[in-house]
């Protein structure tokens, strides 16, 4: 299958470049911290899918990321997104140690062919570009999704950003050590 990986443009960035991008995600098994602080796996099935207005609004936060001197990455086959990732340029943490790596989504039939690591290298590129020394990632806690970043060589993350963490409390917080 030929991939063709590139920065994805402002003027690109409307829901019509979403239009054969399959979010779904089946979830069935999710870590969640236990009552001693460590992880643990626990059911907790529900299905992950993006409506209209949610596509609506994914552009709206990728136009606010490049215009922030952020970065926006798609893989395309034969014309079409089938996955993409963005890292804001603004610094997190307490010596601004961290970019973040707010999204990288690969399209349901991809997944698990190394689309996502090719994306996850972009993302970590970019962000070592922009002065990060670690990627900050707020991530779905799936097993599979966890599977995924620890397998990149993540880790749970030194510092947890209070606004992430809030969004979203049962995100695992994750970095990267660039």
């Amino acid at each position: 299958m030929n991939i063709q990986y590139r920065a994805v443009g402002r003027a690109e960035l409307t829901p019509r470049l979403f239009a054969a991008f399959d979010r779904r995600q089946e979830v069935v098994n999710c870590y969640r911290r236990g009552a001693n602080g460590t992880w643990c796996v626990r059911p907790d099935p529900f299905l992950d899918d993006w409506s209209a207005e949610d596509y609506r609004f994914l552009t709206e936060c990728l136009i606010r990321t490049l215009e922030r001197g952020g970065a926006v990455f798609g893989a395309f086959v034969c014309g079409a997104l089938k996955g993409f990732c963005s890292v804001e340029a603004p610094p997190l943490g307490s010596r601004g140690q961290y970019r973040d790596l707010t999204s990288l989504h690969v399209s349901r039939e991809l997944r698990g062919q190394g689309m996502g690591k090719k994306l996850f290298a972009l993302a970590a590129d970019a962000a070592r570009r922009m002065g990060g020394e670690k990627l900050y990632i707020s991530s779905h806690s799936a097993v599979e999704t966890q599977a995924f970043y620890r397998g990149m060589g993540c880790r749970d993350a030194e510092e947890i950003d209070a606004a992430h963490a809030a969004r979203e409390p049962f995100d695992c917080q994750l970095e990267y050590i660039l």
